[in-house]
């Protein structure tokens, strides 16, 4: 059999219009889908976990910039059930107690209707070969992201133009962790997504995902929240959930398992030594 093409390194780490992403066609619950995915040998790594009543996506500089192209693209889509999913292998435990994530479904609340049934089988289809690679275009973004830029500190919510919020919502349903909204909301997700990093605190920067209804503690039912070292934590994390473990019972509970292993991650990256900045 021919050996199948792998993209350039280059390629692979790109974030910028026209990224390359893969597509396939499926029919899922009565419904017709087109799914993208990323390819295989994009490195951007992602994770998931709720807390404080919120939904957390997790990840690094390079995947705010790839997670906001995604957004804002999908947003000017216009092919019925058109849906993209982000799943193995592009995600880590997370960078706290290791924990698996869930796999992220971003859905564009105009075009494409998802059911828990559905979801399950676009996961499946995921891992399945791609039927093709397609362009994802993001024309407008770097636009929108200079004018945001200059009135960053003029953002008052009384000041903005109302953003379309129906059928926007964020929540774990079908084994994934969905982010729904309309077409506005979606561009306001993925400006805030891709200027994350501008401003660190602490090595970490985060930015509210605001659908529509309930607000979790930290004030929204959604967060995307990135690191500097996200991949030294989820390697402290993996470390420390495997010395915790076999140091414990099997009837332990998970609460408080990973409770112990999110101190433990403290002591395994304090053992390594400080993470050497580039």
């Amino acid at each position: 059999m021919p050996e199948r093409k792998g993209p350039r390194p280059g390629t692979a780490a790109a974030t910028g219009d026209g990224l390359k992403l893969h597509r396939r066609p499926l029919r899922a619950d009565g419904r017709g889908y087109s799914v993208i995915t990323l390819r295989p040998g994009t490195p951007a790594r992602f994770s998931t976990n709720r807390f404080h009543d919120t939904w957390h996506i997790l990840s690094d500089l390079h995947g705010a910039r790839l997670l906001g192209r995604l957004l804002w693209g999908l947003s000017f889509q216009r092919l019925p059930g058109t849906v993209v999913v982000i799943d193995r292998p592009h995600l880590d435990p997370n960078p706290f107690d290791a924990e698996p994530a869930d796999p992220i479904v971003l859905v564009p609340a105009h075009l494409t209707t998802l059911t828990a049934r559905a979801i399950r089988r676009l996961r499946r289809a995921a891992a399945e070969p791609s039927h093709g690679t397609v362009r994802w275009h993001t024309w407008g973004l770097d636009t929108e992201l200079d004018r945001a830029r200059r009135t960053l500190d003029l953002r008052w919510p009384e000041w903005e133009p109302p953003v379309d919020t129906h059928g926007a919502a964020i929540e774990r349903t079908g084994g994934a962790l969905v982010f729904r909204a309309p077409p506005s909301r979606l561009r306001l997700w993925a400006v805030d997504v891709v200027t994350l990093g501008e401003q660190w605190y602490h090595d970490m920067d985060y930015t509210y995902l605001h659908p529509v209804g309930r607000r979790g503690p930290c004030g929204s039912d959604g967060e995307v929240q990135i690191f500097r070292d996200y991949r030294l934590k989820v390697s402290a994390a993996r470390t420390a959930r495997r010395e915790v473990l076999a140091g414990l019972p099997p009837a332990a509970r998970p609460d408080d398992v990973n409770r112990l292993i999110w101190r433990h991650a403290d002591t395994v990256r304090a053992r390594r030594g400080p993470a050497v900045r580039v």
